[in-house]
């Protein structure tokens, strides 16, 4: 299986990346590869998190990260990251 990330979803973590390194830029790193590790993992059992309560598809996952919850599509023998929001701020 191959990952691939959205448009929207490259623009969601140049966005977390940027809010957090205004505090503390090391923290963001780690954050970034933290999540990324996960998101890779995923190829081992793309089906592990909850079917998504934002859409009516199976293939449409929510996996809950450390305050964020990652949209992805299991399709074609790809994972699609959808869309990576803060569970605070809510979907956009």
């Amino acid at each position: 299986m191959k990952i691939i990330y959205s448009p929207k979803s490259k623009k969601n973590l140049k966005d977390i990346k940027n809010y957090i390194s205004k505090s503390n830029p090391q923290n963001a790193k780690q954050f970034l590869d933290r999540l990324k590790i996960n998101i890779e993992n995923l190829v081992n059992f793309p089906y592990k998190y909850r079917k998504s309560i934002y859409f009516d598809d199976k293939n449409i996952r929510d996996m809950i990260f450390e305050g964020y919850t990652i949209i992805y599509e299991i399709k074609n023998n790809k994972i699609i990251i959808l869309n990576i929001f803060n569970q605070n701020k809510g979907l956009k």
